[in-house]
């Protein structure tokens, strides 16, 4: 069996971190969602996070860091 060499490595490397990079941006996507529906049953972003043992705030940044964007003309 042939060991790839560094260059295939360093590609194949590449490749996955790629791969893994698109997943966490699709889980934080999937958990704001998740987080939303919290504050939508609970009432609240503070109910949430103390729910979850969390501060509001951590709450609250990643609530917003995925919520689609609005435009304005």
């Amino acid at each position: 069996m042939e060991t790839p060499t560094w260059r295939e490595q360093v590609a194949a490397e590449e490749e996955l971190l790629e791969q893994l990079s698109q997943q966490v941006v699709a889980s934080s996507q999937r958990r704001s969602a998740a987080l939303a529906a919290g504050v939508a049953e609970l009432g609240s972003v503070y109910a949430v996070a103390k729910d979850l043992g969390r501060s509001w705030q951590a709450i609250d940044k990643a609530i917003k860091k995925h919520r689609p964007k609005i435009k304005t003309t």
